[in-house]
Order: C-alpha cells, then structure tokens, then sequence
C-alpha cells in the first residue's frame, strides 16, 4: 500500500470514530484535575485502553498512565499526551462545561488524551514494526514540591527506556482548524522565572535623603531589564523578558526597605539563556551602583523544545499524504513553555500545533476561562499521531 494510500486508511478510520473521541475528550473536560492530582483522570484512560484491549501501568510519575502497543523486538515510538487541568473557572459557555468549580481544561489537554486514545484505537489493528508507547502525562502546567514537571517524573520512572522517537501536539487556537503546523528547530521556549528583591534603606516619604529610596531604585532596574532584549542579545535572535511583578511599600508616606520585581525569560537556545541570566544580574547591579543592593534568585524552567529535522520531515510527509499542501504548514517558535522538552531531549522528536479554530469565529488564547475547540479537528489530529507513528516504525526497523 502506498504512503498516501495508507495515510488515507487512518484518517477514514479517525473519521469513523470521531464520535468516540468526541466522547473521550467531553467526559474529561467536565472532570478536569490539576497537576499530580489526576487520579479519576488516570483511571478514565486506563479503562479506555483496557477496553482496546491493552494493558495500562497505572501510577507513573505520580499520576501519569502508559501502555506499550505492537510487538516486541523492534522500536519504540512514543506518544505523548498531557492531562492535567488549570485553576480557571470556565466561561466557555459550553453544554459539557467544568463539573469541578475553580478547574478548566483551559489549554486543550483533554483533547490531547482523546486523540491518543483515538490514535491507539487506531492503531490496535495494524500490523506494526515496533511498540507504540502511550505515555498520558501529568502536570505539564506545574512543578510538584521538589520542583519537578510530570514529564521529569515519568522519565525517572523510566517511560523512555529503549525509546527511539516521540511525537505530540497542541492544540492552537491562532490556526485554523485542522491545520497543521510543523517545522525544524525551535518550537517552545526555556520558561524561566526570575525573584529580584531590591534592597535600600526605608525612611519618612518627606524626608527621602535620610534613607535609600528603594521605589527610585527599582524603577531604573526596571529601565535596564527592559532594554536587555533590545540591547544586550542579538536581533535576530528570539527572546523575551517580561516583569510580571512589582511589589513594595505598605503606605504612601513610607519610603520601603526592599521593593520585589518577578517575571519571566523565553529564549530558544542555551546560549542566550546564559546571556539573559547574566544581563538580568547586571540591570540588578544598578543598585548598588547608589549605594543599595539586591538578591536575585533564577529558577530554570525546562529546556525548549526544538524539533528534530529527521523525524519532523517524516510527520510532515505524512500530514501532507493526510490533509495536502494547503494544511501543512510552518511553525513560527512559541514563547510559551512545554516539558515535552524533558522527553525530547532525550531521543529525537517532533512536536505540532494543531490548528483548533474554524474560520470566521472568534478565538480566545489558551489559559482564557472562554476556551473553546472546534471538535471536528479530532480525526485530524488523531490520524496524524496513529500515521506517524506507524511510520516513524518503519523508518527506525528499516522497513
């Protein structure tokens, strides 16, 4: 059977079970979690790969699911799908809204997991070159207390041993429906959080030569955060700092010890993560350039994501046999963070937006309590992930 031929078997068959997927993902969406604490979650998906007749490990990385699916002896290619839920209340508007007040699958993570299930449902009758792994992740959005992501978690408990490759997508709501949007190289961000507390000598508001002013400090730290991204990194080069937070003083005729300035960097490559840690450390300086000082504390979020070119050729060969040219198309980098980075810098990877607005109406960003999908780019999604990982087979067995 030719590429396009086969491609062509996957999304008919996506299509035949839409109404399956559609299912999936709405249960979920009304029983949203947060990050580590997905248990009805876990067990609804176990219990739909029991039900295709595979066998679910339970309780990895806290609360993640996987399940290996083909024969053994071959390769392995990973599926990765992110479960956990934001703490938004949800103003979709939607007839199969947030059950759970206060959580919202605010970020499409509920239809990650229906269109893995789709994919293994898929995939479950035919003939494979390798294992498909499953791997249905907790807590993307947030770390646990000793500051590790649901992704650092499951790769400590090993879902990665003798993988070859690893695929996954994200909805995007800037697209347009069914798209796809595919490309080499950089595709998320390194999110990094940053805590500068700048200290001064608090005094009478009246009588600020008898202290050290800490608001007048802080503004021309904040002069100088700004103009690093302009200034101190090339560019052409992409890259962002954002000040988030600005806290200090309790009155208005008190002059404050220390003011607090938080937020956040985005850079690509480690190069200029190091430069931005640096620049941040100089603009702090400034403090003590008028005699008061600063801490700063830098907490590394996970490394970007960067898709490798092999594997990503091969899921954009097969979107094109799927949708055609029109479909498939590139992927500007995203300043928002993944830690499907965790996975995918431990074998090669391809990681695609999923285009999830249909023409003509209006769209809200991913995090926003007005989130919604158009739920006809199911079969799309759900026949990318089964053709690319049956390909993605053949490639590393040889076939």
């Amino acid at each position: 059977m030719t590429i396009d031929r086969l491609a062509s078997s996957y999304l008919d068959r996506a299509r035949e079970i839409s109404g399956q997927i559609v299912g999936w993902r709405r249960h979920i969406h009304q029983h949203p979690e947060l990050g580590f604490q997905e248990i009805g979650t876990a067990q609804y998906v176990a219990a739909a790969l029991q039900s295709l007749g595979l066998s679910p490990k339970t309780g990895v990385g806290k609360t993640g699911v996987t399940a290996d699916l083909g024969p053994e002896g071959g390769p392995i290619v990973a599926i990765r799908a992110d479960m956990d839920a934001l703490p938004v209340q949800e103003q979709s508007g939607v007839e199969y809204c947030s059950l759970n007040p206060g959580k919202m699958h605010a970020c499409g993570h509920d239809s990650h997991v229906a269109m893995a299930l789709g994919a293994a449902a898929i995939l479950k009758d035919q003939p494979l070159a390798g294992r498909v792994r499953f791997i249905f992740q907790p807590a993307e959005e947030m770390e646990d207390d000793e500051g590790m992501s649901g992704a650092e978690r499951m790769a400590a408990d090993g879902v990665m041993d003798g993988v070859s490759a690893i695929i996954g997508q994200h909805v995007e709501p800037s697209l347009p429906a069914g798209s796809v949007g595919a490309a080499p190289g950089p595709f998320a961000a390194a999110p990094d959080n940053f805590h500068a507390y700048i200290r001064g000598q608090g005094t009478h508001a009246a009588y600020p030569h008898a202290g050290l002013d800490t608001i007048w400090l802080a503004s021309q730290v904040l002069n100088a955060i700004y103009a690093i991204r302009d200034r101190l990194v090339k560019p052409s080069i992409p890259a962002l700092i954002t000040v988030g937070i600005i806290q200090g003083g309790t009155a208005h005729n008190v002059i404050p010890p220390q003011v607090q300035i938080s937020g956040t960097i985005r850079t690509f490559d480690q190069a200029s993560r190091e430069r931005m840690y640096q620049a941040l450390h100089q603009a702090c300086s400034i403090a003590r350039t008028f005699g008061g000082d600063y801490d700063l504390t830098i907490i590394p979020g996970c490394p970007p994501v960067s898709n490798d070119p092999v594997v990503t050729a091969l899921v954009r060969e097969e979107a094109l046999a799927l949708f055609g040219s029109p479909a498939v198309i590139g992927q500007e980098p995203q300043c928002g963070g993944d830690d499907f980075s965790i996975f995918s810098t431990m074998v090669p990877g391809c990681y695609w937006s999923l285009g999830s607005t249909r023409p003509g109406n209006d769209y809200f960003e991913c995090h926003d309590p007005r989130f919604r999908l158009d739920e006809d780019i199911f079969p799309v999604g759900t026949a990318l992930l089964a053709a690319s990982a049956e390909r993605l087979l053949r490639h590393f067995a040889g076939a």
